[in-house]
């Protein structure tokens, strides 16, 4: 994957990581718990109080790959496809549904992954997993986080995905990019979380998994510097 697919944050006032950086941040927010509880349940309920999460959910795993890019370290997502019949043309990690034939939930990650866009799951060094997010479509989402050096290669499958592009972490850490927006669904009004990115609409629970992420390594990095 090329760094054109790359677009810039535009922030100089930004919490700045190498990839060792974030996989040691990551790893101490992990072994400290600054966040909350991993069996904690998070999801699209936490900005709609009155929503309910289903007694029965379908399982599912999401890889979040954070790539080893020179200037920051980014995270790759991807576009699905337009002819999809669910979740048509919205931004999502690599991921789905678990399978009877997968071993864990990562191991559904790594090959809806491979699947999806092609990437080997021998260039994925998988560091952790965040809390569970409940959607309201259904899905329990279990994210696995993974860092992935180039140079890597990647084989799209362009039935299930249209495109495939990058952030910069310092983008999805910059709390100003925590945009709430709201929308009425079934005659209630839904609140989510929207990344405000110059080309695609990232949102809904994509959106609320790099909140999530973004709020574990903003807490690790602030204790961090309160031990100094």
């Amino acid at each position: 994957m090329e760094q054109g697919d790359i677009f810039s944050s535009g922030n100089d006032r930004r919490l700045v990581l190498s990839l060792d950086d974030f996989r040691n941040i990551f790893s101490k927010a992990l072994r400290q718990n600054v966040i909350r509880n991993q069996q904690d349940v998070l999801g699209d309920h936490n900005l709609n109080p009155g929503m309910s999460i289903p007694e029965v959910s379908k399982p599912a795993a999401v890889l979040i790959p954070v790539i080893g890019r020179d200037q920051e370290p980014t995270i790759l997502l991807t576009r699905r496809s337009d002819d999809l019949n669910h979740h048509a043309g919205q931004v999502s990690f690599p991921g789905g549904r678990h399978e009877k034939s997968d071993s864990n939930m990562r191991d559904t990650a790594l090959r809806e992954t491979e699947e999806e866009i092609g990437l080997k799951r021998d260039a994925v060094e998988v560091i952790g997993e965040l809390p569970k997010y409940e959607t309201r479509t259904g899905f329990s989402v279990k994210p696995i986080v993974g860092l992935i050096k180039p140079p890597f290669e990647l084989n799209v499958d362009r039935k299930e995905v249209a495109d495939v592009f990058e952030v910069p972490i310092s983008f999805i850490l910059d709390r100003k990019n925590h945009e709430r927006h709201s929308r009425e669904w079934q005659n209630t009004m839904r609140h989510f979380y929207v990344f405000p990115h110059p080309k695609y609409y990232i949102w809904g629970a994509t959106a609320g998994m790099l909140v999530n992420l973004a709020e574990l390594i903003l807490a690790a990095d602030e204790t961090s510097k309160n031990d100094q």
